[in-house]
């Protein structure tokens, strides 16, 4: 009778512990948010924000990426809590395309996207003809046209939104550029090395893998208020995710804002949430 009493107990006691270790794997799941970002600069800025988070109480994992595609399918499937790679229009035409529920709590910086060329020292100096290497990111193209638009280097159909052009809008092109959308954002620093006299339009992000400095670097590149903001996407279902949203506070944060301005010197620009 005596060992059944102690079996009972013990069976007992083990069920308290195994409760007591699945309510502590909960709790700490519910602390835990994993953000999907491309290695530079996003993952780089989610590094500097994992004390300030653990102060909070909340441990972040990052998962890099070196591509645009998976951080919004892995994010809509339940593999990311959130990503941190995007800016909104990229967002939304993915939204469009692909159906994804997704969307942002807010704006953290802004990679002014720039213009490179081993060969061309200046923007009087481009040759009639020159060839514009882009990215097939159709979301990028009216912003890639509207830069070169400022410059004065094209005239673009008034009638169309300039974030929504193509190169079927450009009305004015007195130096006869030929733009070649054709290539994965990622490959654009390999054409910069390559084709000396090309304009290769690189996103900062790759920009700065590939040891470029936009500011001293670019031919030219965006200015401060550019609306192409980067931010955190989440599930729609999460956008007020106390987690995530406390994430975003400290990405906006003067610490976090401060270390942008000093590590990037200017080719990321911090917003504070400003959009």
């Amino acid at each position: 009778m005596k060992k059944i009493i102690i079996s009972v107990l013990l069976v007992i006691g083990l069920g308290t512990v195994l409760a007591a270790c699945g309510d502590d794997k909960e709790a700490s799941d519910k602390n835990t948010i994993k953000v999907g970002a491309s290695s530079v600069p996003h993952a780089e800025i989610l590094e500097e924000a994992k004390p300030l988070l653990e102060k909070e109480g909340i441990t972040l994992e990052i998962q890099e990426y070196e591509d645009y595609v998976l951080p919004n399918d892995d994010l809509a499937s339940g593999k990311l809590d959130a990503n941190y790679f995007q800016h909104i229009p990229f967002l939304k035409q993915t939204i469009s395309d692909i159906g994804h529920e997704l969307d942002y709590i807010d704006g953290i910086h802004i990679e002014p996207i720039g213009v490179y060329s081993k060969g061309i020292k200046s923007i009087d100096k481009i040759p009639d003809g020159t060839e514009v290497i882009l990215s097939n990111s159709v979301p990028d193209h009216g912003r890639v046209l509207a830069l070169f638009e400022k410059q004065g280097l094209i005239k673009l159909d008034e009638s169309v939104e300039k974030s929504e052009a193509t190169i079927d809008d450009i009305v004015e092109n007195p130096k006869n550029l030929k733009f070649s959308p054709k290539y994965e954002a990622a490959m654009l620093p390999e054409f910069y090395e390559t084709e000396e006299n090309a304009l290769v339009v690189i996103n900062t992000n790759y920009a700065i893998g590939a040891g470029l400095k936009p500011t001293k670097d670019g031919l030219f590149i965006e200015d401060e208020d550019s609306p192409y903001v980067n931010v955190l996407a989440v599930k729609k279902e999460d956008k007020d995710n106390q987690e995530l949203n406390k994430l975003v506070e400290v990405l906006q944060s003067e610490e976090i804002q401060k270390f942008i301005e000093e590590k990037y010197e200017g080719a990321v620009v911090p917003v504070g949430g400003k959009r």
